[in-house]
């Protein structure tokens, strides 16, 4: 139906259309712009904060600390030159052995969530685990931002109702 719907806006004049192959879930899980009904609907994306610090495999966890201790948050996302999530340092990791290399301290593989997740689930969800944050990534893996537990409880609170 896309290429037709395509064809069908060029039809009716537009002049800029575009035949998104990978559709609607992965253009909103891309942090893509939305327009309609449900374009309001707060999602993980909206709130996650893309200021988190990052980090390499193959640096120095000292090093590493001293950069998050500079910002506001208290942990480190381990990513490639891409900007593929690979691990995350914690708190604890941070407060260790300082020439130990990032990739022997991380947690590899940590829990993530897609941008366009609804908000309110989420937030349940972090809930139920008692867990203070999350990683939000798009399909392929790239760090979005981190979504504090508590953003999101705030942001549910400030939605209309």
């Amino acid at each position: 139906m896309s290429p037709r719907a395509a064809w069908r806006l060029e039809s009716l004049g537009f002049t800029q259309v575009f035949d998104y192959v990978a559709g609607k879930v992965d253009w909103l899980a891309n942090v893509l712009p939305v327009e309609g009904n449900l374009a309001d609907l707060p999602r993980a994306g909206d709130v996650a904060r893309s200021d988190v610090p990052t980090c390499r495999l193959t640096e120095i966890i000292g090093d590493v600390r001293a950069r998050v201790q500079a910002s506001d948050h208290t942990l480190c996302v381990v990513t490639n030159d891409e900007g593929v999530v690979l691990g995350r340092l914690g708190a604890r990791a941070l407060r260790g052995d300082p020439k130990a290399l990032v990739e022997e301290a991380m947690e590899s593989g940590p829990t993530t969530t897609r941008s366009d997740d609804p908000l309110e689930a989420i937030t349940e969800r972090l809930q139920e685990a008692r867990v203070g944050s999350i990683l939000v990534t798009t399909p392929d893996g790239r760090l979005v931002g981190l979504l504090y537990r508590k953003d999101a409880e705030q942001r549910l609170g400030e939605a209309p109702g």
